[in-house]
């Protein structure tokens, strides 16, 4: 009885064990930290054209193709003016490290990391001033009947 206790119980070294249950870490990766606001005033303009150009998305309903197949990068008073008009603005914000262009390999060093490693940027929370777009979408309405929404990205 002892020893179905201790077999049952994980008592015995790990290379005797049949059945192992996985961890929830070894089931999904840790989520990306986000940040996800609805403040216009949160969205940079130019940040927003870089994402639109990351995406290849554009406000044209006939886009201007460049020789590679890129659509041409937004005005970015067109995006001044379509956050000023929109009625609802979300947009995600995440760290660097998450964004592959961004990963620390590509740039250079932020001064941050030290003998313990980037303490400081697993502590410290996501927020869109320390943090880069990685999603965006708006909606207009007419705060009656109809909405529209618009560049989901």
């Amino acid at each position: 009885m002892a020893v179905a206790a201790a077999v049952n119980g994980g008592y015995l070294p790990s290379k005797f064990r049949r059945f192992t249950q996985p961890t929830v870490s070894q089931i999904r990766p840790t989520p990306p930290p986000l940040f996800i606001s609805t403040n216009p005033n949160d969205v940079n303009p130019i940040h927003l054209r870089d994402l639109y150009t990351a995406c290849n998305h554009s406000c044209h309903r006939f886009p201007k193709l460049n020789s590679e197949g890129r659509v041409e990068p937004v005005d970015i008073d067109k995006l001044r003016k379509a956050l000023l008009h929109s009625y609802v603005v979300a947009s995600v914000f995440t760290r660097p490290e998450f964004v592959p262009d961004l990963a620390p390999e590509n740039v250079s060093g932020s001064g941050l990391t030290g003998i313990g490693g980037d303490w400081i940027g697993k502590v410290v929370p996501v927020t869109p001033g320390n943090g880069e777009l990685v999603g965006f979408g708006r909606a207009v309405s007419d705060s009656g009947l109809t909405a529209a929404i618009y560049d989901v990205m």
